[in-house]
């Protein structure tokens, strides 16, 4: 991932002055993703509803499995539909293609059925994310709008998480149905969103940078795999989220290794849900007129060096503070990456180069989990080495390569 330091430019607006003028896009897309985040109960509550019907772990783990097999696809189909028939009616039938699987899902107790469903659920309801990332990426035309439209996307979406988490704990007291059924809804909403309010929003990169269309080539996956750049960064992209997805497989371990409580986990976690909401923008603000490789290298590095060190702590102070230093790494490098991906897809190919980094995310994600925990069962300290070593290649893949440099 080639990334060159831009001029220092002291005439660019203001962070929070660019976030106030971002165009309606923006705006438009990350309401809707605050409306489906706070109704995405199903990753959430899954696990409770499957042991409220007696399924054992292993089969559990069977229907998860199937449902991060389907958000790895999902982002991959999603990409294409982005580029293919345009990003806001990819987010409209992403959103209705997972309300009818959600919905119907506490109707079935039997694993036969529950892990195509799940499997299904899980590819519809990845199929919008490369499309309201490539939206965001075409209704800004600095890098620093790029910026600022993803951090408030990140902070719509990370609300959208808190409020849905405790709203999500109440339905499921009431009735896995209810729970359900406010995930379908929820879906259903953000479709009649982007159906009807994207309708006469203008994308600012629209045809920008296409050649004549018999010079252009036609858009693929392998043409986007040809960027040598975009493939560092799916590298990085993996790495660094197996690294983070670390946070909730060696952590609640090693909590419960030193005779905490789940309660004692929560509040770590809440901790870094806490921080993000107040610090991310005006961190990301902080480094906005910087370049991004080495804010993404440095994130990278404090999220394993944050992560490492848990291995080094046993009470509740001395873990908030890795918290706090892993967290800084995540509000680092979170938004940072999503704008410069933004600024590497040709506008022809922007959903694909989206599908791209969604299914790196989905699949370091999910491959970490497995592979973390058998890891950790060989001795707790490889867990943490290998959360430091990670964090210092996923560093050194953000910075440019010395064929770049030269």
């Amino acid at each position: 991932m080639s990334v060159e330091a831009p001029p220092e430019d002291e005439s660019r607006p203001r962070f929070r002055d660019t976030v106030r003028r971002l165009p309606a896009t923006v705006w438009i897309v990350s309401f809707g993703i605050l409306v489906v985040r706070i109704g995405n109960f199903l990753p959430i509550f899954m696990v409770l509803y499957l042991t409220s019907r007696n399924i054992p772990p292993a089969a559990a783990g069977l229907v998860l499995g199937a449902a991060g097999l389907g958000n790895v696809l999902g982002n991959t189909i999603g990409g294409y539909l982005a580029d293919r028939i345009g990003r806001r009616w990819t987010i409209t039938l992403s959103m209705v293609a997972t309300a009818g699987p959600t919905a119907v899902i506490p109707l079935f107790d039997s694993l036969p059925v529950l892990i195509p469903l799940a499997f299904l659920t899980g590819m519809a309801s990845q199929i919008y994310r490369p499309a309201s990332a490539a939206l965001l990426v075409d209704a800004t035309t600095t890098d620093q709008q790029r910026l600022a439209a993803f951090a408030v996307h990140r902070f719509a979406m990370n609300i959208g998480a808190a409020v849905g988490g405790v709203l999500g704990g109440f339905l499921a007291t009431v009735s896995y149905q209810a729970l359900f059924l406010g995930n379908a809804v929820a879906c259903l909403l953000f479709a009649a969103i982007a159906a009807v309010m994207l309708r006469n929003v203008t994308l600012a990169r629209a045809g920008r940078g296409a050649g004549p269309a018999s010079d252009a080539p036609e858009p693929s996956y392998r043409q986007a795999l040809a960027d040598r750049r975009l493939r560092r960064f799916l590298v990085m992209t993996l790495i660094a989220e197996f690294v983070y997805i670390q946070s909730t497989v060696g952590l609640p371990l090693h909590v419960d290794a030193h005779h905490m409580s789940p309660a004692d986990f929560g509040l770590l976690m809440g901790l870094n849900g806490v921080l993000v909401l107040l610090l991310e923008l005006p961190i990301t603000g902080m480094v906005s007129r910087r370049p991004p490789g080495p804010v993404l290298a440095l994130g990278n590095v404090l999220t394993g060096a944050g992560l490492a060190m848990t291995g080094l702590f046993g009470d509740m102070r001395w873990l908030a503070a890795t918290v706090l230093l892993w967290t800084l790494g995540e509000m680092l490098y979170a938004s940072m990456a999503s704008a410069y991906l933004g600024g590497l897809a040709p506008p022809s190919m922007g959903g694909r180069y989206q599908g791209l980094y969604g299914a790196a995310i989905t699949a370091g994600t999910g491959v970490g989990p497995v592979v973390g925990g058998a890891v950790y069962a060989l001795g707790e300290w490889a867990l943490w080495a290998v959360c430091a070593i990670g964090g210092l290649v996923s560093a050194w893949l953000c910075l440019p390569s010395r064929k770049a440099a030269a």
